[in-house]
């Protein structure tokens, strides 16, 4: 005996369980916008963001960017609320689905996603870098650019990197983008 797959409408209307949370996929670089208006219509919503430091004449600069790209997670703000009308808020491309089923995550999962969140975005540079004393690293974009060194100190700013020029050991201080770690 086959048993017919739920239609669309109905699987919208049936309640979710208050520990889940749906997966929309947004227009790109909407995510922000999707967040806004599933807010405004009293859906809880949820952009992860990730810490990513941008170089700018002053130094670095913090800049926060979605975790998941196009993603954003929601769950219903009341238990009768339907989620059909996210499928038509503006940002959003589409709710995420397993043929007729919209994807969920148990929010254990989204706990440990803002945990996560939480201990990246409150991190410096530094301790964001991979970068440590004693490693040996390659210079890259910069006229020394190929040339190998290792590292004396690191900073929140500056790395300072001992490298052999004209066969005289001098310490140069480069920015961490200036600088990947030898494999």
């Amino acid at each position: 005996m086959t048993q017919n797959p739920p239609t669309p409408d109905k699987l919208f209307l049936e309640s979710t369980p208050p520990d889940r949370w749906y997966l929309a996929y947004t227009k790109p670089r909407e995510e922000r916008i999707a967040e806004a208006n599933l807010q405004q219509q009293d859906f809880e919503a949820y952009l992860p963001l990730y810490k990513k430091f941008k170089k700018t004449e002053q130094g670095p600069v913090a800049l926060f960017e979605p975790m998941f790209p196009r993603y954003i997670l929601f769950r219903p703000g009341k238990p009768e609320q339907s989620i059909s009308a996210v499928r038509s808020t503006k940002g959003i491309a589409t709710i995420v689905r397993f043929g007729f089923e919209p994807a969920t995550l148990h929010d254990d999962l989204v706990q440990r996603i803002r945990q996560l969140e939480q201990d990246r975005n409150h991190a410096t540079l530094q301790e964001l870098s991979n970068l440590k004393a004693g490693q040996t690293v390659r210079l890259k974009h910069t006229a020394l650019g190929g040339v190998e060194g290792l590292i004396q100190s690191v900073s929140s700013k500056r790395v300072a990197v001992l490298l052999e020029i004209l066969g005289r050991p001098t310490v140069v201080q480069l920015e961490h983008h200036q600088v990947e770690v030898n494999t």
